[in-house]
């Protein structure tokens, strides 16, 4: 046992990632619970379908537990474990769990450096592909100008011939010293004119440069001078920001009050809104309300009037009745009533007046009894036309089918005119 076996043991362990802390006092004296817990996590962790039996509470059950592991281990992965120190569970077991943790832990390791090249061939592959698409565009770019280079040369090797004639005409002739020195006077003439003329702009530079200077210093105290302004401005008060600052206050104030009567407003259309379309609603209400009771009074109408004319239809019929029947019982007629005018409109007949001459006191009588009945009569239908101004159509019909009141009795009348 040695203190580097155990801490590579706990390294290897959390790098593995076993849930529970272990420590280097955990092996100072046997601790067979653990030992077992970390022998089974490392089995499931090398393949976890296995027939490892976690019971360790008898010396048999841990022989049995040590066996298991010690065989599973050289049958799977091919490691061989001391059993003996392995039931110690001290310092020396940590030995032998540590050949299981370092396999497990160099499979990791090697895992990740395959993920890592993976990754690396990738970037490369990345990396060649950009590299090889500039490539592919500077190719490109040389062949078109091979293609321009190549023209050009074409057109200057067709001038060859000519160019090569004046050539050997110019190497064949001879040197004039002569000429030669005024060629070379004239070339130094021209550079020391140059020379000149670049004296000239080198002092130039210096008066422009110069003048920037002065220009720069200007600026720099216009800055300064607008800089000392500005503060004195933000220094001093204003003469007038008193009565800005009053009417300021009044206009917020004026403000407030215009929104709240804004607010008000709009509250009290909106109430009056509200109000006038619950007025609409009961006038709209009343008038269904009315609608429906003067439809009821005009049913109520119509059938009191058929009524009333049913009854007058049988009481008519009865007066007939009891007209014929008197007729036959008596054998005198009655004296006709005499009219104003000869000739009444009755309630549904004509009355003739009398023949008879003379004035006595019956027949002043009579003639005062008829002109009673007349007016009851009259009033009688004038009511009748009231009541029946409704009902239009059932009126002429009726009166049509109400029989004459003199229609009953001719015999009276043949009787009055046989006197």
């Amino acid at each position: 046992m040695s203190f580097r076996d155990i801490r590579n043991f706990i390294e290897t362990m959390t790098a593995l990632g076993y849930p529970r802390r272990v420590s280097m006092e955990n092996f100072r004296t046997p601790n067979f619970a653990l030992v077992a817990e970390i022998l089974i996590w490392l089995v499931n962790r090398y393949e976890h379908h296995n027939e490892i039996p976690s019971d360790v509470d008898t010396e048999a059950d841990r022989i049995f537990f040590i066996k298991a592991v010690a065989q599973f281990m050289v049958t799977k992965a091919h490691i061989k474990l001391n059993t003996k120190r392995l039931y110690q569970a001290d310092g020396y077991a940590v030995k032998e769990m540590l050949k299981i943790s370092s396999v497990l832990y160099s499979a990791m390791k090697t895992k990740e450096m395959a993920l890592d090249d993976r990754g690396e061939e990738d970037n490369k592959f990345r990396s060649d592909a950009g590299s090889r698409i500039s490539d592919l565009k500077a190719a490109r770019q040389l062949a078109s100008e091979v293609t321009t280079k190549g023209a050009a040369m074409y057109d200057l090797l067709g001038k060859e011939v000519d160019l090569r004639e004046r050539r050997t005409a110019a190497i064949a002739r001879p040197l004039d010293i002569n000429e030669t020195e005024k060629a070379l006077r004239a070339a130094i003439k021209e550079v020391l004119e140059n020379v000149e003329k670049t004296k000239d702009m080198l002092n130039n530079v210096v008066s422009d440069e110069a003048s920037l200077d002065a220009k720069i210093e200007k600026k720099k105290q216009d800055l300064e001078r607008h800089q000392k302004r500005l503060q004195t401005l933000q220094s001093v008060r204003p003469a007038f920001m008193d009565e800005y600052e009053k009417i300021e206050e009044d206009l917020q104030k004026q403000y407030d009050i215009y929104v709240e009567k804004f607010r008000n407003l709009r509250f009290l259309e909106s109430q009056l809104d509200e109000y006038h379309r619950i007025e609409q609603e009961r006038f709209e209400e009343a008038e269904n309300t009315l609608r429906i009771m003067q439809h009821k009074l005009r049913e109520e109408e119509h059938n009191l009037m058929k009524d009333s004319l049913k009854n007058e239809d049988s009481d008519l019929d009865v007066i007939e009745d009891e007209g014929s029947d008197s007729d036959l019982e008596e054998s005198r007629p009655s004296k006709p009533r005499p009219m104003r005018n000869g000739l009444m409109t009755g309630r549904g007949g004509l009355f003739i007046g009398n023949m008879q001459g003379g004035d006595s006191d019956e027949t002043d009588d009579s003639e005062i009894d008829v002109d009673d009945d007349d007016e009851d009569d009259e009033e009688e239908e004038e009511e009748e036309s009231k009541d029946l101004e409704d009902d239009s159509l059932e009126g002429p019909l009726s009166r049509t089918n109400r029989p004459l009141i003199g229609a009953g009795r001719p015999t009276l009348l043949e009787e009055s005119d046989d006197f």
